[in-house]
């Protein structure tokens, strides 16, 4: 039984109430917004924003991120033409792929992957332009660019120009949750030196990122040489050696892609092990803390957006599960953290313009700690799209792949 077909009616209904609500808000907000795009919601509700062409790079006081949350705008204006049919919606998200265009060419950040393959690709599936995947290739052109190669293997550096050795140095754990765009550019194309790449640096990944107790770090430094790791280590969770549940949840989600793409069953099964890990962690509100090792839990903030893509992640293992009871397990533990979701976490109020409340971007930074945050929403809408309209937001799987792991 299909993820799909294991919805209630209830679950169905309340899916359909959330994307509405994405609807009206999609709507009502986004000709508000000019040519800047939103990430995350100030105290008072409403969006901060920033502009699509805001690249990364290293500055005064160290690394910005730049604006890596762009595609995801696009992809929820066309979840929402989805569930509407309204093509005002896809008209917009046409206007807003225009805008991030450019970013297809920049050199300096592994996200390139988040922001095309939340837009462009779903952008030629739901119209068959192929100028939109066009422009997917070519970010994904930029990303196998990443490529660092090492005695011991390939990684993709996650930040910074390669000539910085800083940049060339670092890898994060957010890059897994980037290589379906290397995957999808392989099946496009035939060219598989996109795919061996995705499957070289999960490789190193499994050794570097993922502790004996299948936690995870969020960063990692490589001896670009050798390719020894030389430390662990985080920006974005309680310590270096703490587990920080959204980067947990990037590696389920990367690790279930790389399996399929690979027609790797170890990958799957370390997948299944970090969904374990993550599901062991949490309390019956079913939503983490920011940090799951936060030593002021429970005086701690929760983030809603971690939930969020480890439901989806689950959901993908679901799919990929050759075993059809535990994929079924896997169906019921997304399902469980999705109704949490809208259930405890939708935003109601008007004047919040988000529509997961409760994410947390960065404690450490002490931005968005409370918040709605873009890629929480992108996310949550992502699964519930697929949920109620299987095969009409993106491809489910790669051309590549038979969609299960042997």
């Amino acid at each position: 039984m299909t993820a799909a077909a294991s919805l209630s009616e209830s679950q169905r209904a309340a899916f359909r109430r959330v994307l509405d609500l994405l609807t009206e808000r999609m709507a009502a907000d986004d000709a508000a917004l000019g040519d800047a795009f939103p990430y995350l919601t100030a105290p008072s509700g409403a969006w901060k924003t920033m502009p699509a062409t805001r690249s990364a790079g290293y500055g005064p006081n160290g690394w910005d991120h730049g604006n890596w949350f762009c595609g995801f705008w696009i992809g929820l204006l066309l979840a929402a033409y989805v569930h509407s049919g309204d093509a005002a919606l896809l008209g917009a998200a046409r206007r807003r792929l225009d805008l991030i265009g450019p970013r297809a060419e920049d050199p300096n950040t592994h996200d390139i992957g988040f922001i095309f393959q939340s837009s462009a690709i779903p952008a030629c599936h739901i119209t068959g332009a192929r100028a939109y995947a066009e422009l997917a290739l070519r970010a994904a052109e930029r990303l196998r660019a990443r490529a660092v190669r090492t005695k011991a293997g390939s990684y993709i550096a996650a930040w910074g120009p390669l000539d910085d050795p800083r940049g060339r140095a670092s890898s994060a754990i957010d890059t897994m949750a980037n290589l379906p765009l290397l995957y999808w550019a392989a099946a496009e194309t035939g060219d598989a030196s996109f795919r061996d790449l995705g499957a070289a640096h999960t490789r190193m990944a499994a050794g570097a990122f993922v502790r004996p107790d299948c936690s995870t770090y969020h960063a990692v430094e490589y001896d670009p040489e050798s390719g020894v790791k030389r430390r662990g280590f985080t920006f974005q969770g309680a310590a270096d050696e703490s587990c920080w549940p959204r980067g947990q949840a990037w590696a389920i989600k990367g690790f279930a892609a790389s399996a399929e793409a690979a027609a790797d069953a170890g990958f799957f099964a370390l997948a299944e092990d970090l969904g374990r890990y993550f599901l062991a962690r949490l309390d019956a509100g079913l939503v983490p803390y920011w940090d799951f090792d936060d030593p002021a839990i429970p005086a701690a903030p929760r983030d809603s957006s971690a939930a969020a893509i480890a439901a989806s992640g689950f959901l993908d293992l679901a799919r990929l599960s050759p075993d059809p009871a535990l994929a079924a397990e896997w169906v019921a533990r997304g399902l469980a953290l999705l109704d949490a979701l809208a259930r405890d976490y939708l935003v109601t109020e008007e004047s919040h313009r988000g529509i997961l409340k409760h994410g947390c971007y960065s404690k450490p930074q002490g931005e968005g700690v409370d918040s709605a945050v873009l890629f929480g929403d992108f996310y949550f809408i992502e699964a519930l799209v697929k949920l109620l309209y299987p095969g009409r937001f993106a491809p489910e799987r790669s051309r590549a792949s038979s969609g299960r792991v042997a």
